[in-house]
């Protein structure tokens, strides 16, 4: 191992001792099973923007954007881009607000099962199973990823053996996540927000100067054909335009419809201190996203300049280590250059960790607190309940890492998939339930089953036919999801009056 290599490690080291000190200390403010899985509604407006879209971009933004960008160029990278920028947007415009006080009148609702069960007030306990079922579903293999991404990432860059670095990564995450719950989750991805956006810069510039000049990145892009432009896409292989057409732009841009239905960013919404500032979050998450996703495509850009034109790193066999082998490259330029790697990567262990903390505590609140709790309907004291919350952590995530214990297993495709899940399911009923008074219990538990069912008979029978059918499953799920959800309840028996007068209540306020 060389000294650059050392150095960048010790970084990481201390970076990854801190996340667990933050653990600890949050765990002094963690009392209760209402602080453990949402802080208390404790978390400051920026706080709560900037953990919210940590938790939201994943090892994706560092490694899965660039790489499509390095490979085809601008139209797939954008367009998903500009569908989540957008997303992000409304989602906190017309969602975070209102949900933040609807859960809160609603019965004190602390987790998104909850939410639905009681808006719905079903005594069935059907849509609380349901609701978490779908949770540990998409969410245990997604944490999987994140671990599997932390094994390759140590792997392909310091030749570690695949299954220690995952083990450390996972045991870290744990650790802060069982330790201090809700509130360490959050205030770690306050931290890692920062951290990445930072790599996300430093890359970028530094990756512009060895390619020789902003200049000479864009004449070398513009010389492919296809590369810059937003209809269509850079063929590699042949050295030509492919077409990218309305269709695929549509189905890349509903990648913005997950955000509806993602657990661990909705949660951010419940946590806010005081509703009035979310306003203020909504700003700081917005420019956020806009910057950073931005910068992460124009990294893949200048990535391929780098490579393919001026020649300072070699042509990538896997485009998404793209920012990996920048980070390698800056090393070589002295101790204070390993150290500012070391914190690049640092930064996409950020992206990875700050993902995985929100899915285990999403993950776990579904068994321990609605599973286990309201569905079985089992009677714990504060102090068991923590227990639990936390065994539940820990076990949760040992399947995780069984999952990902083959390191050629997809990240990204999981990812991609458990995002559809979510989407698709909780999306069309968080909005029914916000915003439609006449939705009942009966349509929200159909859109539940429908839109999940969709994705899998999508994903894996329809979109390999091939031609109009291979869009991305989120959009024809998304539709027949939320159809499911207006027709059912129009056909089916009226919310009672308390569930009427609880939701008019909430719009009176202006939510």
């Amino acid at each position: 191992m060389t000294g650059e290599q050392i150095i960048m490690l010790v970084v990481i080291g201390v970076y990854l001792v801190g996340m667990v000190v933050i653990g600890i200390i949050s765990a002094r403010k963690t009392s209760n099973i209402g602080d453990f899985y949402l802080g208390g509604r404790k978390l400051g407006p920026l706080v709560t923007a900037m953990s919210a879209e940590a938790s939201d971009m994943s090892s994706w933004l560092l490694m899965g954007l660039p790489g499509v960008a390095y490979a085809t160029g601008i139209a797939d990278a954008g367009w998903t881009a500009l569908g989540l920028a957008l997303g992000t947007y409304v989602n906190w415009l017309i969602v975070a607000k209102r949900l933040r006080k609807y859960s809160h009148v609603c019965g004190d609702s602390i987790t998104i099962p909850d939410f639905f069960s009681n808006r719905f007030r079903d005594n069935s306990r059907m849509i609380n199973l349901i609701s978490a079922l779908i949770i540990l579903v998409f969410f245990i293999p997604y944490t999987g990823s994140g671990f599997a991404a932390c094994g390759k990432l140590f792997n392909s860059l310091f030749g570690m053996d695949y299954h220690l670095a995952m083990i450390i990564s996972a045991i870290v995450i744990i650790a802060y996540t069982a330790i201090g719950g809700f509130l360490a989750a959050s205030t770690t991805d306050f931290i890692q927000s920062i951290i990445m956006i930072i790599a996300l810069i430093v890359v970028v510039i530094f990756g512009i100067t060895q390619a020789g000049g902003m200049g000479a990145v864009i004449d070398y892009g513009s010389s492919l054909p296809g590369y810059f432009s937003v209809t269509h896409t850079f063929d590699a292989l042949n050295n030509a335009a492919k077409d990218y057409n309305p269709l695929q732009i549509a189905s890349t841009f509903a990648w913005g419809l997950g955000y509806f239905g993602m657990p661990h960013i909705l949660l951010r919404f419940m946590a806010i201190n005081d509703p009035d500032k979310i306003k203020t979050s909504r700003r700081v998450a917005t420019v956020w996203v806009f910057i950073s996703l931005a910068v992460a495509i124009f990294i893949g850009v200048v990535g391929l300049a780098m490579s393919n034109h001026a020649h300072v790193i070699d042509p990538l066999a896997d485009p998404e280590t793209v920012v990996v082998t920048i980070s390698s490259l800056l090393s070589t330029f002295g101790p204070l250059a390993a150290i500012v790697a070391g914190l690049i990567i640092a930064g996409i262990l950020a992206s990875t960790m700050s993902t995985s903390d929100s899915q285990l505590l999403a993950a776990s609140s579904s068994m321990s607190e609605n599973i286990i709790g309201k569905v079985f309907g089992l009677k714990l004291s504060e102090k068991t309940s923590m227990l639990i919350a936390r065994i539940t952590v820990i076990v949760i995530a040992i399947v995780g890492i069984i999952i990902a214990w083959d390191p050629n297993s997809s990240v990204f495709e999981i990812v991609s998939f458990a995002w559809a899940g979510f989407g698709a399911t909780f999306g069309p009923v968080m909005l029914a339930a916000l915003f439609w008074k006449r939705s009942n219990r009966t349509g929200a538990l159909c859109g539940l089953i429908t839109g999940g069912i969709t994705v899998f008979v999508w994903k894996f029978l329809i979109a390999p036919m091939g031609g109009l059918w291979n869009i991305y499953e989120l959009l024809p799920a998304f539709i027949v999801g939320f159809v499911t959800i207006v027709v059912v309840s129009l056909y089916t028996k009226a919310p009672s009056e308390e569930i009427v007068a609880e939701f008019e209540s909430i719009s009176e306020k202006k939510a």
